[in-house]
């Protein structure tokens, strides 16, 4: 694999899709729809518990379990992306996608060139939904880093966004969503919260290597020391070729301990980053890994960024004995 009351956004960043011309490569999905019409589109719920929700799609399932959280049993929201198996960059969607897309009144899409089915998808089935593109929303650019599910302040903004659109699309029910906010803020995200304070109050400055960009903005909110050229790491999580100088440099970090800990996202071990892992190993470097996505992918998005930063913590106390 390679490689979220508060006054109402900028259109640039919050946007309500409007009539374009639909991509002909999606021609064959489009037909499909008419023959699916009427059919339920979502995996997880059927036509009549989603009677009288908000039809939210979210086309990855870490933005998915934190827009269903956040609308409670106002809101039926359909992932697109949840197999762990599945790369969200590559990903071919399906009739059923389209029908989902087709009803849905809120669109959830990463944006940042992560997803671009998805976006082609939304511009050839235009409506009046709202979509809710997460690297406009950040102000982020393609070419900068699209995994900002990884940092929590980015989170923090989704968060915020969701809620705002919840409100906007249905303000009868805009206190239920505002308490459904504050319960996962405060509840929902306690250990998440916990865990980062804790490796940043214990490790703030350890050195650690990783093997891909997901990592980047989450070892950045934890103030852990980023050994591993950000090229490197970038090239891994795009499948482009890492460059010798690179490889180099990363191989002697590992080989020298120079890291105390080496995380690599287990969906992707590529043979440079398989390397890696042998020559930690080798050096009695203490591994952790990381996903893309939800996994399980039964987990919330809480459970699952917990159960990674404890395993990190983990290894940080190998890594350092303290």
């Amino acid at each position: 694999m390679r490689s979220r009351s508060l006054p109402p956004e900028p259109t640039s960043a919050r946007r309500i899709a409007t009539a374009r011309s639909p991509f002909c490569l999606l021609a064959p999905l489009l037909a499909g729809l008419c023959l699916l019409a009427g059919c339920g589109g979502s995996s997880t719920s059927t036509a009549g518990t989603d009677a009288g929700r908000l039809q939210v799609i979210a086309a990855e399932n870490f933005w998915g379990s934190i827009a269903s959280q956040l609308g409670g049993d106002k809101v039926a929201v359909r992932s697109i992306i949840v197999n762990p198996s599945t790369d969200p960059h590559s990903y071919e969607p399906t009739a059923s996608d389209g029908v989902a897309l087709a009803r849905s009144q809120i669109a959830i899409v990463n944006g940042l060139g992560y997803d671009k089915w998805a976006s082609r998808l939304i511009a050839a089935n235009p409506s009046s939904r709202v979509v809710l593109d997460v690297g406009e929303l950040l102000g982020l650019r393609e070419g900068d880093n699209p995994h900002q599910w990884y940092s929590p302040s980015s989170v923090t903004r989704v968060i915020g966004a969701i809620s705002a659109d919840y409100k906007r699309v249905d303000p009868k029910d805009a206190a239920y969503f505002e308490r459904r906010r504050t319960a996962f803020e405060v509840q929902g995200l306690a250990q998440y919260k916990l865990l980062r304070s804790e490796i940043r109050s214990r490790y703030a400055g350890v050195p650690v290597g990783y093997s891909e960009s997901i990592f980047q903005p989450l070892g950045q909110d934890l103030q852990l020391r980023l050994l591993t050229p950000y090229s490197f790491a970038k090239a891994i999580a795009e499948g482009t070729d890492v460059s010798a100088a690179d490889k180099q440099t990363v191989d002697a970090q590992a080989q020298r301990r120079e890291i105390a800990v080496w995380v690599y996202n287990g969906q992707n071990a590529t043979p440079d980053v398989q390397r890696v892992n042998k020559l930690a190993q080798a050096a009695r470097i203490p591994i952790t890994t990381t996903t893309e996505t939800l996994s399980p992918a039964s987990a919330t998005f809480e459970q699952w960024q917990s159960a990674q930063l404890s395993s990190l913590l983990a290894a940080l106390h190998r890594g350092t004995g303290r």
